[in-house]
């Protein structure tokens, strides 16, 4: 075997999914994407491993890096090698000269990060290589139902909807509260500066699936003290927003068949207190999830979202999508 190293070029997609097959896990089946030509804008390294037989190198493995206008403190790398040429140093070789290339990053960053599984081969090599888990996520679906409905104020309809409010993915004031939310949850990988437009284009815009929220509020309160009526909107205090329609699929209902979940992003305005956060998300889920399953993306720096959905996780009123996933990275 006589392994040489060169740059991608065009059709090695294609030569490389013959080799290698199908993605053995989703993190895998997404950094495929991130496989193109090297380039600078954005700056992005890309090479191939081909294993060279009778004068013909066939394409076995392949490693990336390239910078990411969010979370810009660290490059994103992946590297994939088919499962018979594992163990033969490929994916090390090939780690090193990413590495090397980062050195040229216009960036200047050169620490590296990536998404793996537990328990697999990825996460093995990652560890050898010294890359340490930063963060898990889990896609959890809460069941219909989970949690008993809020009251709001003295019950009344008029009450509810003074707090509970359909807002439009454009507002200003709901990008704010996700840019700041997002921005709190991860400061161990920092996002970097979240401008509206920022936000708008990452969370709310109609490219990404956005296409409604759902906001909690708190009472109404008076602009002018204690004493005088109130007349202003309560602060936004929780948000949800749902990137596919809640609804069954055509036939399910007839046929008894249960709802697919909808993708929710929840969040709460990050200067609440952690029980007030908890108790914002435990009211806003019990809503939006009150007749079908919703699907949320928990990290273990969501400590308020956790301290509502793990309850629900431990007495079965919600479960596990799939398998975890960790974030891994060299140490700063």
């Amino acid at each position: 075997m006589a392994i040489e190293y060169r740059e991608w070029r065009e059709g090695d997609d294609l030569a490389l999914l013959e080799i290698w097959g199908d993605p053995e896990t989703v993190q895998a089946g997404q950094f495929r994407g991130t496989l193109a030509p090297s380039g600078n804008s954005p700056w992005r390294r890309c090479i191939v491993a081909e294993d060279v037989v009778d004068g013909v190198g066939i394409p076995v493995a392949a490693a990336v890096v390239h910078e990411a206008s969010l979370h810009p403190e660290r490059l994103w790398a992946y590297i994939e090698v088919a499962r018979d040429h594992r163990r033969q140093g490929i994916g090390s070789t090939l780690l090193s000269m990413l590495r090397h290339e980062t050195k040229a990053s216009p960036s200047g960053v050169s620490r590296l990060r990536c998404k793996v599984e537990p328990g697999t081969p990825g996460a093995g090599f990652a560890e050898a290589a010294g890359l340490m888990p930063i963060q898990r996520s889990r896609l959890v679906v809460v069941d219909p139902a989970p949690l008993k409905l809020p009251v709001f104020g003295d019950g009344s309809e008029a009450a509810a909807s003074e707090q509970v409010e359909d807002l439009a993915t454009g507002s200003v004031e709901l990008s704010d509260v996700v840019g700041r939310y997002y921005t709190s949850v991860h400061g161990w990988d920092s996002p970097g500066e979240l401008g509206i437009p920022t936000v708008q284009r990452l969370f709310l815009d109609d490219l990404t699936g956005a296409h409604g929220a759902i906001v909690l509020r708190a009472p109404k309160a008076s602009a002018f003290g204690q004493g005088v009526p109130a007349s202003r909107k309560g602060r936004l205090e929780a948000f949800a927003i749902s990137y596919a329609q809640v609804s069954p699929a055509p036939g399910q209902a007839a046929q008894g068949q249960p709802a697919q979940p909808s993708d929710v992003f929840i969040g709460h305005e990050p200067e609440l207190s952690p029980e007030d956060a908890a108790a914002a998300v435990r009211d806003l889920l019990a809503l939006i999830a009150f007749q079908y399953p919703v699907m949320l993306e928990l990290d273990d720096s969501m400590t308020a979202v956790r301290a509502v959905v793990e309850p629900l996780l431990e007495i079965g009123k919600a479960h596990l999508q799939g398998a975890e996933t960790l974030v891994v990275a060299d140490p700063a």
